[in-house]
């Protein structure tokens, strides 16, 4: 069955993690047909938590993309994770959705997380709706749960419903549109009987009516004027104003039920397809797209008309190691069939389109064509990447990608095997595909294989997908701080290298002039020989003897920067001479200046920006200068601060966890390398201790 762009809905499900969002997603589908049972999470039948390292932890690890169709409207489902170290996903898929359910718990009302995700869905201009969960459990309180989202989201909050009865009361709802009650049966199957308001409930289902009426209104002028002069307002002209509330994001309009037992969840349905944006529809960001025309760089706009040219977005990346690579995108302009050839303008390549799909969880089903609105997946592009645009390759546009992911926390892993070792470049590749919030290189100095992500939880789920996906088992461990060693005075010191032990000898002789360089500046040498003490050619092999000797200080090993040396003067045997032996000359004599000219040890300093709560304040900066950083200063902004600050590499490497106690998981933070600093002498006698244990000890 082919859907109009009016009559298509794309919509994330979001919330904290544990506010029960892959459980309302599968009741969603398990009503509307699309799945023949009632998944759960808990006994690992949910058709989209199919990962194994969802089924270990019993949380959603990565988005995952399903529909359904329901009263003549195809609903593109995305059920989106809520724990913080995989809100990338989240923030990914709210990129292409028009609207949201969010989720409020019954029983813990709003929490950090869904903060964090509320921020996303303002940025993408997504609309909203809001469903009151679990209104089945112990301590269930719907209006808390709603009062509890205005003070915390400052978002306007309209009951649309009531529940009947409250935790293991709780059988039903009333809809104060129509001003019916839902009583539904105990057997998770989500059947129901329309009923009258409870004679109980009846004065306060007027009440909140009323209430939710006058708040609904003001979303049209002209039933504001008819509300105002006592005229009852029609159903009809009630819904329409409630959808135009939501287009307008005046208000949120707020359901209720449970998920688990499938109670309230078919009349959530019937709130998705009245009051959450199509394609078209005007009033949202959704209707008309802006991008770029690679040719010109100018501004271009893409509508959804199934008949203008393709355009689309990939957002999301899976995979899998047996069936290769899925691209998945939202199309939002024209249609594309099964062999077609599209544009890629962001790696000016064109990718054939072999096959397309429909998502349903971890399973694909095969589509002939898909158009404006729709949700699709293809196999194996060859260059595309999460975050780049298909498009018409006559006509190009790209559409703003991704922005980059600042990765909190860095591991070093450490192969189990040597052919670990060898498949760990290639496997990481691919995962990164996959999840572009991580973060792998090789640190040059260290020499170890470093893995940046989110969070702890976050790179322990990575590695086991290494492991599953690659047959690459890695270790993570704390990583080495890449610690430089440099000189604070001026020294000249004499190289000498004589060796005879028959036949040929070995006889090299330098006089060098070494000096500390401002930080930063790395290494200079100069060649200051006069007189043809030192014949030309061996000059190179001098400043490759110097180079060599740098990769290793003298206090604790560590590669030397910032020097300056001046090869002045020096001495040749017209037969032993070799640059072999000048080489070996300028490396003693290098070294000999290092212990002489007053070595000492840098450590790297991190620029960071962190986010955090108004009251988090004056913990967040105690802490930071019990790290050893230096605070550059702090901006208000809504509710929050951000506390600027340089701080050494050596007391941030697990910052994320320590962040996230001090602040509850409400603190988010950016870092990036700023300089070099001299350590502190007390840290310096460590870090020279543990780089030479046997010295320590004797």
């Amino acid at each position: 069955m082919e859907f109009s762009p009016a009559d298509k809905r794309n919509i994330s499900i979001i919330a904290h993690g544990g506010a029960g969002k892959t459980t309302l997603a599968e009741a969603m589908l398990f009503d509307a047909g699309a799945t023949e049972r009632l998944g759960r999470v808990d006994d690992e039948t949910s058709v989209l938590d199919y990962e194994p390292e969802e089924h270990k932890r019993r949380i959603s690890i990565s988005a995952a993309v399903h529909h359904y169709d329901w009263n003549g409207t195809r609903v593109n489902l995305i059920d989106t994770p809520g724990y913080s170290n995989f809100l990338t996903e989240t923030r990914d898929a709210l990129r292409i959705t028009g609207g949201a359910v969010v989720i409020l718990s019954a029983i813990s009302g709003v929490k950090v997380q869904t903060e964090r995700i509320w921020e996303f869905a303002d940025e993408f201009e997504v609309c909203r709706i809001a469903f009151v969960n679990k209104m089945d459990r112990d301590r269930a309180s719907f209006f808390r749960a709603v009062d509890d989202m205005e003070k915390v989201l400052k978002v306007k909050g309209v009951p649309v419903q009531m529940p009947v009865g409250e935790g293991s009361a709780f059988k039903g709802v009333v809809d104060l549109v129509t001003m019916k009650a839902y009583i539904y049966k105990d057997d998770l199957s989500g059947g129901y009987e329309v009923k009258e308001v409870p004679a109980e409930l009846k004065k306060q289902a007027a009440k909140m009516r009323e209430e939710m009426v006058s708040a609904i209104v003001e979303a049209d002028d002209g039933l504001t004027e008819k509300y105002l002069s006592g005229e009852e307002i029609p159903v009809e002209s009630l819904l329409k104003a409630l959808r135009e509330g939501v287009l307008t994001k005046r208000f949120i309009p707020v359901f209720l039920g449970s998920a688990a037992k499938n109670i309230g969840v078919n009349l959530l349905m019937d709130a998705v397809n009245l009051t959450l944006p199509s394609p078209l529809d005007k009033g949202t960001i959704r209707g008309v797209i802006k991008g770029t025309d690679p040719r010109t760089g100018e501004d271009v706009e893409r509508r959804p008309d199934v008949d203008g040219p393709f355009s689309a977005f990939v957002f999301k990346t899976i995979i899998d190691p047996y069936t290769g690579k899925l691209s998945v995108f939202r199309i939002y302009s024209g249609t594309v069939r099964a062999d077609s050839t599209v544009y890629n303008p962001a790696r000016d390549v064109k990718e054939k389109l072999s096959h397309l799909y429909v998502m349903e969880g971890k399973k694909i089903k095969e589509v002939s064509k898909a158009a404006a609105g729709d949700i699709v997946a293809v196999a194996k592009l060859k260059d595309t990447r999460t975050g780049d645009t298909l498009s018409d390759a006559a006509a190009p546009v790209v559409f703003r990608p991704f922005p980059p992911v600042n990765p909190g926390l860095s591991y070093a892993i450490h192969p189990k095997t040597k052919a670990d070792e060898d498949k760990v470049p290639t496997a990481m590749a691919r995962l990164m595909e996959e999840d572009t919030a991580l973060d792998f290189r090789r640190d040059e100095q260290t020499n170890e294989f470093l893995l940046s992500g989110v969070g702890q939880v976050h790179l322990e789920v990575s590695i086991e997908k290494l492991k599953r996906k690659f047959g690459c088992e890695v270790e993570l461990k704390t990583p080495r701080v890449p610690y430089k060693e440099t000189i604070r005075s001026h020294v000249k010191v004499q190289g000498k290298y004589r060796k005879q032990s028959g036949g040929k000898g070995q006889y090299g002789d330098v006089w060098l002039d070494i000096s500390p360089l401002a930080r930063g500046r790395g290494f200079e040498f100069v060649d200051a020989v006069t007189g043809g003490s030192i014949p030309r050619q061996f000059i190179p092999a001098v400043e490759k003897g110097i180079r060599e000797a740098m990769h290793g200080g003298v206090l604790a090993g560590f590669p030397v920067t910032d020097v300056k040396a001046i090869l002045y003067d020096g001495s040749y045997h017209s037969v032993d001479s070799s640059e072999m032996a000048f080489k070996i000359a300028a490396s003693m004599g290098f070294k000999k200046g290092m212990e002489q000219a007053h070595p000492v040890i840098l450590e790297p300093i991190m620029k960071m920006e962190i986010n955090v709560p108004d009251e988090c304040l004056g913990d967040c900066i105690g802490d930071i200068n019990a790290r050893r950083g230096k605070i550059l200063g702090a901006e208000p902004k809504a509710g929050s601060q951000t506390v600027k600050a340089t701080v050494p590499m050596a007391e941030v490497i697990t910052y994320a966890s320590d962040l996230r106690g001090l602040t509850g998981d409400r603190g988010i933070f950016t870092m990036e390398f700023s300089h070099y600093e001299e350590v502190p002498t007390y840290l310096s006698q460590k870090i020279t201790a543990a780089a030479h244990p046997e010295k320590a000890k004797s």
